[in-house]
């Protein structure tokens, strides 16, 4: 078996998969769903339903607000509270659409059967009525970024896809929302990648996933033969070196086509690859062959201290305390609440933060496990410089952001950070590296928007 792994940087937390092998359930309704009109990289949505109004699951109830951005579908059906604010992963207050739930009627053009459709059955799928179909789904990365996919397929005339590349990594230490899916929806998973495929016009595909997950590998390698043996697709499952961050779409066209994205505005397709999560592929199935809105996806629920952690089935605008509670309730004592993985995620200051189309995991870390430790003054030991998956100098890069040196910080490459955490938690001194650096990089990213408009 030929294992592959990205060239710069990279550590090795600990896994602590917990749930890896706890089937999935389907989570209850909410009483109450809440839906922010920011699921998405770009413009908010826009509502189209007004208070009062009755709606069912699948129905659109706010539409794109730009090019870039995704209409958002209720997850249930009831009637319109008020259209208001509330709390989300950010920590803020943000435009959101409120719904109280009653029953639970889908709209009729969603096909809820278990028959799996296959690409050669329909015809009028071209590649432009793909792209529409998940366009109009809302359909955006499942793996956190939740860019709109649509705009993946549709790369600029200066940028030639090649392949497309299917993220099942899953490196973050605690989720197991993508193996599970992967394990229980091979086949759809298959026909959704065969959609993107015929989507970019591309006929090579490759599915990356660590080698901590010898089942899907065998699994994902046995569908492939049977699915793509005998078509026009070369699609190859690829095994990966457990590495962390594998799953940051430059290290993953790295390890899986040996090819570097340039620092941004370069993207993976300008290396001829284009890049989408496993679960993503799940949604375009469900988008094009069941003609079903992203409105619900897989979330695990996890900490060492959780009485029952598991993996859900979960519709958007659920409130995470729901989640929390399925799974014995928050344990006792200091817990630190994160939207995603303890690497990535984000820390919440209220556990009635709903469920939304990035959400791949809710994590609760004990005090243990969630406290810093004092930070000492670096000893220049360079671990930092090693770790950076991105080939960057984080203690530079924090010194300058923490003295709001912006020049330098740009000069030095602070936007191509992907935030994965590797610096901070390889330091001896306890350095707040990505906080510092965090920061620094939202300001000059600013700074060179507004540059760019004055043009």
């Amino acid at each position: 078996m030929n294992i592959r792994t990205f060239r710069i940087g990279g550590i090795h937390p600990e896994e602590n998969k917990l749930t890896h092998e706890v089937a999935t359930q389907q989570a209850p309704l909410p009483k109450q769903a809440i839906f922010p009109l920011s699921q998405h990289i770009g413009a908010p949505a826009v509502p189209v339903v007004q208070k009062g109004d009755k709606v069912k699951v699948g129905t659109k109830i706010a539409d794109a607000g730009g090019f870039v951005s995704a209409p958002i579908f209720s997850s249930v059906s009831g009637t319109v509270a008020k259209i208001d604010t509330a709390i989300d992963a950010t920590g803020y207050r943000k435009p959101c659409i409120i719904i109280d739930v009653e029953g639970d009627e889908w709209e009729e053009s969603i096909d809820r059967s278990d028959k799996l459709e296959l690409v050669k059955d329909h015809s009028e799928l071209t590649p432009e009525e793909i792209v529409s179909r998940i366009k109009d789904a809302g359909v955006v990365g499942m793996g956190g970024a939740c860019f709109p996919t649509f705009i993946k397929l549709t790369p600029p005339p200066t940028a030639k896809a090649e392949c497309v590349i299917i993220n099942a990594v899953e490196c973050e230490p605690y989720i197991t929302a993508d193996y599970r899916l992967m394990m229980e929806h091979a086949d759809e998973i298959l026909v959704g990648l065969e959609l993107l495929m015929k989507g970019a016009k591309v006929n090579k595909g490759y599915i990356g996933i660590e080698t901590n997950k010898p089942k899907a590998i065998e699994l994902l390698t046995q569908k492939c033969a049977e699915a793509f043996g005998a078509s026009d697709y070369n699609v190859v499952v690829v095994p990966l070196a457990q590495r962390y961050p594998q799953g940051g779409e430059k290290q993953l066209v790295d390890a899986v086509i040996r090819r570097q994205v340039p620092a941004p505005p370069a993207i993976p397709v300008n290396v001829g690859a284009i890049v989408q999560n496993v679960g993503t592929a799940f949604a375009v199935y469900q988008a094009v062959m069941k003609h079903k809105p992203l409105f619900e996806r897989y979330t695990t629920v996890t900490g060492k201290r959780l009485q029952n952690p598991g993996n859900y089935l979960v519709r958007m605008g659920t409130p995470m305390q729901m989640l929390i509670d399925l799974c014995g309730g928050m344990p006792e004592g200091d817990n630190k609440l994160l939207a995603g993985g303890p690497m990535m995620g984000k820390a919440l200051t209220s556990t009635e933060v709903p469920i939304c189309k990035g959400t791949n995991s809710v994590t609760i870390l004990s005090d243990d496990d969630a406290r810093r430790k004092e930070p000492q003054p670096c000893i220049r030991c360079a671990k930092c410089v090693g770790a950076c998956p991105m080939g960057l100098e984080p203690y530079l890069l924090a010194k300058l952001s923490a003295f709001k040196n912006w020049e330098k910080a740009e000069q030095e490459d602070i936007v191509s950070c992907i935030e994965c955490g590797s610096c901070q938690f390889t330091c001896p001194a306890h350095r707040p590296l990505l906080d510092n650096i965090r920061q620094g990089k939202q300001t000059v990213m600013g700074i060179i928007r507004a540059r760019s408009a004055k043009k």
